[in-house]
């Protein structure tokens, strides 16, 4: 499987941006998939994911009300919109999936990744 994550950049703080991942070489199954990101210096960080079944993404407290994670209907692109950036978003993002049935904020149990995209939220 390859998750391709793309979207991130430098943005003002205030601003908005849309970050893109698309699933590729899997044969048809389940999966979630989650929004990581890192920070300088910090630990992983799930931020939002969303469930192969149902349509209740779940969000970190840290951008609840500000990010907004989506599918396309084919299930093989995910999306998570962002707004109202501030610099403390700023980190590298990742996307990832699990195909197990833990709970969707399970970080541990996320065992396919993509390569990381760069946002950078300027003061």
């Amino acid at each position: 499987v390859q998750l391709q994550a793309s979207g991130g950049g430098l943005v003002q703080a205030g601003g908005s941006l849309r970050l893109s991942c698309a699933v590729s070489g899997r044969a048809f199954s389940a999966y979630d998939l989650g929004w990581f990101r890192q920070a300088p210096g910090r630990g992983r960080e799930l931020v939002a994911a969303f469930p192969w079944r149902g349509d209740r993404p779940w969000y970190a407290d840290s951008v609840r009300g500000r990010a907004t994670i989506s599918r396309n209907s084919a299930k093989d692109t995910v999306w998570l919109h962002m707004n109202s950036l501030k610099p403390e978003d700023t980190a590298l993002y990742y996307c990832a999936l699990k195909t197990d049935s833990s709970p969707i904020y399970r970080m541990s149990n996320y065992d396919s990744w993509g390569q990381g995209t760069l946002v950078t939220v300027s003061s």
